[in-house]
């Protein structure tokens, strides 16, 4: 299972539809889930509810500015290679504040996807476009170039 934890509800239109075109196709590949958590300007009550949310025993990803860069084809690699020894891996949004050292320390990996700073919403479509990617590189499907 592949489960996005982020913070704040989709009220643009056109992103709600961007996300929900990727979760179809990736539901193809994949269960997936979004779960979305009440975005506040405290930190603090963001991490308490994220806390309730994560699993320890699945594979938790922080989606950060100091990550490591992937390259699609190595983030690929690297989701085929955590479902060889887990069956759900976790990728975290942190909100407008990022995320906790709380909640990073809980993550088996952080990746970055560059130094830009993207829309909240947007940044949910491009990560399901570059999961949807990773299933079509790694089914060796025509998509990905």
């Amino acid at each position: 299972m592949i489960k996005i934890i982020c913070f704040g509800k989709l009220k643009e239109k056109y992103l709600n539809e961007l996300v929900n075109d990727y979760f179809t196709r990736i539901s193809k590949y994949h269960k997936i889930e979004i779960i979305e958590l009440k975005d506040n300007e405290d930190i603090k009550k963001e991490t308490i509810s994220c806390l309730k949310i994560i699993n320890n025993t699945d594979y938790n990803i922080a989606l950060c500015i100091n990550g490591k860069n992937l390259n699609s084809e190595e983030f690929a690699s690297n989701i085929n290679n955590i479902f060889n020894h887990h069956s759900t891996i976790t990728f975290l949004i942190g909100g407008s504040n990022g995320l906790s050292e709380e909640i990073l320390d809980l993550c088996q990996e952080k990746i970055s996807f560059g130094h830009l700073t993207y829309p909240h919403g947007l940044f949910r479509g491009i990560l399901l476009e570059q999961i949807y990617r990773a299933f079509k590189i790694n089914n060796n499907e025509n998509y990905h170039k």
